[in-house]
């Protein structure tokens, strides 16, 4: 049995690929890729009733650093030594304040922190405005955050001279929040004392 003749196409000068194709497309394909960088959408600019837009929200504040702040602690022949810090607005007028958990630099054991606010109106130096834990109170601080406005703080002391300084019997939660052209302090409501 023969088989039919078999029909040969004429060959399409299309369907063969040469270096040049390869390079056309590439450079097509990368025209496309930049393009669709200038390309994009607007951001979004829908805001909430009462809510500042953008073009009128001030311009956002660095809080204040409390390396450039003379602390009012006495540590002798060493210096203080700024060992945390949380940083946000805690009165409202729209500037960041800084909270410094600050001591001694004494090289060993853990001498008492105080905890203070520092503050730097436009134009003026960094200054200390509130003390919220004075050193002489002996406490050492253990961890500090502002949150919604206020400032969170964990504290450890002792309940008497005869409990050594290396074991800490009294541990307190305290919180400052701005009151009246005051820091008020209260105990929040999750804390309990050990």
């Amino acid at each position: 049995m023969q088989q039919p003749p078999r029909q040969t196409l004429p060959e399409l000068a299309h369907t063969t690929t040469r270096p040049i194709h390869w390079l056309a497309t590439a450079t097509a394909l990368a025209a496309v890729v930049a393009a669709s960088g200038f390309l994009q959408p607007d951001s979004a600019t829908a805001a909430q009733a009462g809510t500042k837009t953008p073009a009128h929200r001030p311009a956002a504040v660095a809080p204040p650093d409390p390396a450039a702040v003379h602390f009012p602690l006495d540590c002798g022949p060493v210096k203080a030594k700024v060992v945390k810090k949380a940083a946000g607005d805690l009165d409202g007028d729209g500037r960041p304040e800084t909270v410094a958990v600050v001591r001694c630099d004494a090289g060993v054991g853990t001498p008492p922190s105080g905890i203070y606010v520092v503050t730097q109106p436009a134009g003026a130096k960094p200054r200390v405005v509130a003390t919220l834990v004075a050193p002489k109170d002996n406490n050492s601080v253990t961890d500090l955050a502002i949150q919604d406005g206020s400032v969170l703080a964990n504290l450890e002391g002792y309940s008497s001279d005869s409990v050594p300084r290396f074991r800490p019997d009294v541990h307190e939660k305290a919180k400052w929040q701005w009151k009246d052209g005051s820091f008020v302090r209260s105990t929040p409501s999750e804390a309990r004392a050990v």
